[in-house]
């Protein structure tokens, strides 16, 4: 599973012209999902996503001191495939590697279930399979790219 994590001042999401949900400060995240993930890849996302320190203090000097919860922000979930598009041959990306959607959905709900379980936010999402316009204003910017393999990648050095 992969995500990438923005911090946002407001973020929402429209589907054919109309604004569909939103958020303010808080992190949007663009959640993609492959074949093999598994309760533990999700596990993964939802605490280290969670738990992360990318928010400033309160005095603003230095901006990453506390995670999303620690702020009481808001989280807006996007299910993109795209994040396991694959590049290696050709013009046009291929997306084999990314999750059907018969397998894709079901997952995706259960890490809205899980966000809103653990954290205790608001948390709003996009429309599953729809096309959408992600209107966002990144604070910072900062943006991270959260990959569960690399729960199972050892660490050098």
């Amino acid at each position: 599973m992969r995500a990438i994590i923005q911090r946002v001042n407001r973020a929402s999401v429209s589907v054919a012209g109309e604004l569909t949900r939103g958020i303010g400060r808080g992190l949007c995240l663009f959640i993609g999902i492959t074949h093999d993930d598994t309760q533990d890849d999700l596990k993964y996302i939802v605490d280290k996503t969670l738990n992360m320190r990318i928010f400033p203090e309160e005095s603003g000097d230095s901006g990453f001191d506390q995670s999303v919860v620690d702020v009481g922000g808001e989280l807006l979930l996007v299910s993109q495939f795209t994040l396991y598009a694959s590049t290696r041959k050709g013009r046009r990306p291929g997306f084999t590697d990314a999750a059907r959607p018969e397998q894709a959905e079901p997952m995706f709900k259960e890490v809205i279930d899980a966000f809103r379980l653990n954290s205790g936010l608001p948390v709003e999402t996009g429309v599953f399979g729809a096309s959408m316009k992600v209107d966002i204003e990144n604070a910072g910017p900062v943006t991270i790219i959260l990959d569960s393999t690399d729960r199972k990648t050892p660490r050098r050095g």
